[in-house]
Formats: structure tokens, sequence, C-alpha cells
């Protein structure tokens, strides 16, 4: 079982910067893929990111493409999510997710972190 636990988010004018942590416990987190998804008022929850077991390889939704980098630090335990550029649209609770079979299937997920982006 592994236990993810995001951090980091908070409110911020548009235009500015946060990075969000998602700390897993439990399981073999370096073998696992890793996702960031968002869910905004009233919206479904949508993929963000993901970063392969190693960080070599990493996907963006189009939404945040060069504003938003995914890493990890496997020594850490810790997926990383920097947002830049931030604007309103952003605005949502962020999860992390974990593959733990690398199948597309996110079988762990955490409890939310929220981001408010003030105009």
């Amino acid at each position: 079982q592994v236990q993810l636990v995001e951090s980091g988010g908070g409110l911020v004018q548009a235009g500015g910067s946060l990075r969000l942590s998602c700390a897993a416990s439990g399981g073999t987190f370096r073998r696992y893929v890793i996702g960031w998804f968002r869910q905004g008022p009233g919206k479904e929850r949508d993929f963000v990111a993901d970063i392969s077991w190693n960080g070599g390889t990493t996907a963006y939704a189009d939404s945040v493409k060069d504003r938003f980098t995914i890493s990890r630090d496997n020594d850490e335990n810790t997926v990383y999510l920097q947002m830049n550029s931030l604007g309103p649209e952003d605005t949502a609770v962020y999860y992390c997710a974990a593959d733990p079979r690398r199948t597309g299937s996110y079988e762990f997920w955490g409890q939310g972190t929220q981001v408010t982006v003030s105009s």
C-alpha cells in the first residue's frame, strides 16, 4: 500500500508560481509512474502531468505545457510540480497519484491540495 500526501498549495496572484510536493510512503516508490491531476470547481478531474519511474520521460496536458514542470527525487520519495505563470484557470484541487504497475491505471491517490489563483 502506498500513501501519498500533497503539499504546497495555497493562494497566489495571477502570474505567480507555486511548487507542489507529493511525498510517498510505503510501497516501492522509485518503480512507480507518478501523475498529477486537478479538479477545478464544477469540473471533472483532469490529467496535468506524469513522470516515469526514473524521471526520464514526462508528459503534460496542453494547457500546462511550457508553464509546469514535473520532477522527482527517488531518494526523497517525492515528486514535485513546479507551476509558473499561473492564471485563474489553474485554480483547482491538485492530486498526485501512483501507477505502480505502469499500466496507465492510477491505483493510489493523495487527498489533494488546493491551489487558488486570484486575478
